[in-house]
């Protein structure tokens, strides 16, 4: 093998689509973790919405479970309709806003970090009105059901899509960083494209921890 074929071969780049809800501090950890990944690997992440709101419909659920996902449908369906109003360029950095309220800044009320997060990112703060509105919830539900459909039916959010092969999570936390991250997206990747693997689990012994 020349150089030239070595670099060519380390430096190819790959395409990952990771769907989140922006209420999840899961998928919160992951989505940090895989800006890391970002870093230091030749990977480039496009960002589509899910919802544990349209996951759980028609569940038997808690009460104080299904109460948050009453309130769930309000982030995630004004991201969909500030990515139909600008582009899904905002998508991202609109999950990011919210994300850094909800998860780091402990705001429970979701409808509380719509405007600030929608004026952050300079979008029309009047697309908070979509909260409550089933407008662009057909353009939600495709792209949950998009994920569904690669992943199979008994996960949540996060899904990972790269290259072919598509995965829950990984659950991690504290996220990793740096070459650490890059390591474990290896990981991944190997366990996701090897024939016949479906589940590697274990207890969780913490929370997210957001640092």
């Amino acid at each position: 093998m020349t150089a030239d074929t070595t670099d060519q071969t380390t430096t190819k780049r790959s395409s990952a689509e990771f769907w989140f809800d922006p209420l999840c501090p899961w998928a919160w950890m992951t989505s940090r973790w895989m800006m890391e990944v970002e870093q230091v690997r030749p990977v480039d992440v496009t960002w589509s919405v899910m919802s544990l709101s349209v996951l759980n419909e028609g569940r038997e659920l808690p009460e104080s479970y299904r109460e948050m996902m009453d309130r769930g449908w309000g982030p995630v369906r004004v991201i969909v309709a500030a990515a139909e109003q600008y582009g899904d360029k905002v998508i991202k950095p609109l999950y990011d806003a919210m994300g850094t309220r909800i998860h780091l800044g402990g705001e429970k009320d979701f409808a509380a970090v719509l405007v600030p997060s929608l004026e952050e990112v300079g979008l029309d703060t009047s697309l908070a009105r979509f909260a409550d509105s089933d407008a662009h919830d057909e353009v939600l539900r495709a792209s949950h059901q998009r994920a569904i459909d690669l992943v199979g039916d008994d996960v949540g959010t996060p899904v990972i899509s790269v290259e072919g092969e598509t995965f829950f999570g990984p659950v991690v936390s504290p996220a990793p960083k740096g070459e650490a991250a890059g390591r474990l997206w290896d990981g991944c990747v190997l366990v996701a494209g090897t024939p016949g693997f479906y589940e590697l689990k274990r207890s969780r012994t913490v929370g997210p921890i957001f640092d």
